[in-house]
């Protein structure tokens, strides 16, 4: 366990609160271009979150900047402490590489404030790093011995074979993934997913975390990946045939349906966020939840919906699912009631008006503009933060800092 920080420490960090709110977007920016000058540490990384929009500088500064301004709370921070644990995991983050990370950020510290970074506030940081790290670090531990010790677990990367790909819309395909080694696979919980490390040839290692798209069932996992348009992964990806090999981390993510439910359950997706809320649907009509289950998704149109004979197909198996289908713009060939159920966006007067937004549990998922759409709506009406769960592909920033 990491000792207390010192009261001096927590004072000198709170009082950098100011400059990292100015400067804490170039220190990360600094931070990360001295990280990745080492390829072994660049490589643990998802690139393509780098150049996004400096989506991942800005989730890591805003992180950086909740940490300082709650350095005196940081029993606050445990949700957000544990998405970062579970990432690391799937990323196979180990101590060893934390050292790397510390030198980067009091480096990119002392570069970035000048004269205003003292021997005394470097100090404070390297403190508040480290005492952050042992938290971390031993979250992490709990995580890789549970998955290692789970039957069918591992750790590291394990060989698993694309036994078939299934296309189920113009721009997604499905993925049957089964081990090399032909033993078992971890039971994983219903929307959680798993790593993979790509080797494309002309480019440096990729990282991607896809959600499974199915059910456990302790022998193969399932993932739907969309072809993005300027996607290196994903379009590698939409290439491979069956019989291709692929490194695969086990199943990590702090976003999933916990045990069985007590309250109805609604399931919310925008495009290809649809993925982990298939798991879920699956797993609740195995298991007989025995509770209301409304499956809401949207999307583009009818080329654009995937899996939607499979949704319907589970409807017919469970009497309390309710399933509605949004097109935001059909083609012209779409007719209501047999293509899609409604025209348009999910509103926030639909979504209230039509679950029982009072005391169902929300599981969200999709693009970042639905997602914060859906969550400020859910918010707006009351319903309880407790009871909003949310997913989101890419790195959290101005939706959790909301």
């Amino acid at each position: 366990m990491s000792e207390p920080l010192s009261p001096r420490t927590i004072e000198l960090v709170k009082a950098t609160v100011p400059a990292l709110e100015a400067r804490g977007l170039d220190i990360v920016r600094e931070m990360y271009d001295r990280m990745f000058q080492d390829p072994e540490i660049r490589d643990l990384f998802n690139q393509s979150h780098q150049g996004l929009n400096d989506a991942q500088p800005r989730a890591l500064t805003g992180a950086i900047l909740a940490y300082a301004s709650n350095i005196d709370n940081v029993s606050a921070l445990a949700p957000a402490v544990e998405r970062i644990a579970q990432k690391h995991v799937g990323l196979q983050i180990l101590p060893e590489h934390y050292p790397h990370v510390a030198s980067a950020l009091i480096g990119a510290i002392r570069h970035i404030l000048g004269d205003a970074a003292t021997e005394e506030v470097l100090l404070a940081w390297g403190e508040a790093y480290w005492f952050l790290a042992g938290i971390l670090i031993a979250r992490e531990k709990r995580l890789y011995t549970a998955q290692a010790e789970a039957p069918g677990g591992w750790n590291g990367w394990r060989d698993f074979r694309i036994e078939e790909v299934v296309r189920e819309s113009r721009v997604i395909k499905s993925f049957i993934l089964r081990p090399v080694d032909g033993g078992p696979v971890m039971r994983h919980a219903p929307g959680q997913y798993l790593t993979f490390w790509f080797d494309i040839p002309g480019h440096p290692a990729a990282k991607r975390n896809y959600s499974i798209s199915a059910a456990a069932n302790g022998e193969t996992y399932r993932i739907s990946v969309k072809r993005e348009p300027m996607g290196l992964a994903s379009g590698w990806l939409h290439e491979q045939a069956a019989g291709s090999i692929l490194k695969v981390g086990a199943p990590a993510g702090e976003f999933f349906l916990d045990g069985t439910p007590r309250r109805p359950v609604v399931l919310l997706s925008g495009g290809v966020g649809l993925t982990p809320m298939v798991a879920m649907l699956e797993s609740l009509v195995e298991a007989g939840a025995g509770v209301p289950i409304y499956y809401i998704h949207g999307t583009h149109d009818r080329d654009t919906h995937a899996m939607r004979g499979h949704i319907d197909d589970l409807a017919t198996r469970a009497p309390d699912v309710r399933v509605t289908n949004f097109h935001q713009t059909p083609l012209s060939d779409e007719v209501a009631g047999r293509d899609y159920d409604h025209a348009g966006l999910i509103t926030e007067e639909w979504l209230v008006t039509n679950t029982p937004a009072d005391v169902a549990d929300y599981y969200v998922c999709g693009p970042r503009p639905f997602l914060r759409a859906a969550v400020a709506a859910l918010a707006q009406a009351g319903v309880a933060s407790s009871r909003i769960h949310y997913e989101f592909f890419g790195p959290a920033d101005e939706l959790l800092a909301a």
